[in-house]
């Protein structure tokens, strides 16, 4: 039909040629046409059906196990997020986006889609500079299921579901890697916690913990074991902010707490922040804070563990 304009007979002869590339399977094909019209349809800021078409994409290319042209086509669509943003639907496609990362598994490529996420997640108001808490989520329980504990664990720090995270941690503290360190596994993320500022996720995930596992099923102290105790006065203190009261809870507990020589510097973090505590003499301009969201991050670019040698991550902990 010469009566349409031309931009518009052009679109759907593109169209037209991805539908037979499809039809007959025939992927590089396909995933070029995709490419072109990622860039004919952004030009005419036709941004909605774009989305629409390059998610078609993405689920096409999942059926057939095309991992990679997945984890390009993502790319795209997180641009097309970019430029549309603010936007109504952005949980919605975080789910979306989330079950796509899974979907891709731990690819190489699928890191570089996954930074690219975080930072577009961030830039909603409720995301908080490391990404929106519910992509973390997801994260967490993708890389739990492939067997990354360590990872997972980066994860579940930023994701505020407490409930979640001390479940994965139950998990984790049943297997025969961490045994005898039910404590310690609970005590670093709590610690963690509290120096990125989660108090109301630290609570529930302690509590959580604490009632679920088999081998402490309990709703409040006194607990067996010495650390937990330290734990929940640690978490009831937080709200107080007595320097005092914190400095002789640390002297009393310091046996336990010397059990992993990390500990020491969250504490000292956890002082400042809630019992205003003088800051020790900077040895490098981010301390500790800057540590945990710096190894975070270092977490996301190195190469994903494979489920051999993921349990080598047990390691970390020491």
């Amino acid at each position: 039909n010469m009566s349409e304009p031309k931009s518009v007979r052009g679109v759907s002869r593109i169209v037209k040629k991805l539908n037979e590339a499809l039809e007959a399977q025939n992927y590089y094909e396909a995933h070029q046409i995709y490419r072109s019209i990622y860039y004919r349809y952004t030009a005419q800021k036709n941004y909605e059906e774009l989305l629409e078409m390059l998610h078609k994409g993405v689920n096409y290319f999942i059926g057939y196990y095309q991992k990679t042209i997945v984890a390009d086509l993502t790319s795209l669509i997180v641009d097309v997020l970019e430029k549309t943003t603010p936007r109504r639907d952005h949980d919605e496609w975080i789910k979306r986006l989330g079950g796509i990362l899974k979907e891709i598994g731990p690819i190489v490529e699928r890191e570089a889609v996954l930074t690219k996420i975080i930072k577009w997640s961030s830039s909603m108001n409720s995301g908080g500079k490391l990404g929106h808490p519910m992509v973390h989520k997801i994260m967490g329980q993708v890389m739990w299921l492939e067997n990354n504990p360590e990872q997972a664990k980066h994860h579940f720090l930023l994701s505020k579901d407490g409930e979640g995270f001390a479940q994965m941690l139950i998990q984790m503290s049943i297997t025969k890697a961490y045994r005898g360190e039910i404590d310690l596994i609970i005590a670093q993320v709590i610690l963690q916690q509290l120096c990125l500022k989660e108090t109301p996720t630290a609570q529930q995930t302690f509590s959580t913990y604490t009632k679920q596992h088999p081998e402490i099923l309990a709703e409040q102290p006194p607990y067996s074991l010495p650390l937990l105790n330290f734990l929940a006065f640690l978490l009831k203190l937080a709200k107080s902010g007595k320097l005092e009261s914190f400095k002789t809870l640390c002297d009393l507990y310091k046996r336990s707490t010397d059990r992993d020589p990390s500990y020491e510097k969250y504490l000292q973090k956890i002082g400042i922040l809630y019992f205003g505590a003088p800051a020790p003499p900077a040895r490098s301009n981010h301390g500790i804070f800057g540590d945990l969201v710096n190894q975070f991050f270092q977490g996301l670019e190195e190469e994903p563990t494979s489920s051999t040698n993921a349990a080598g991550g047990v390691n970390d902990l020491d």
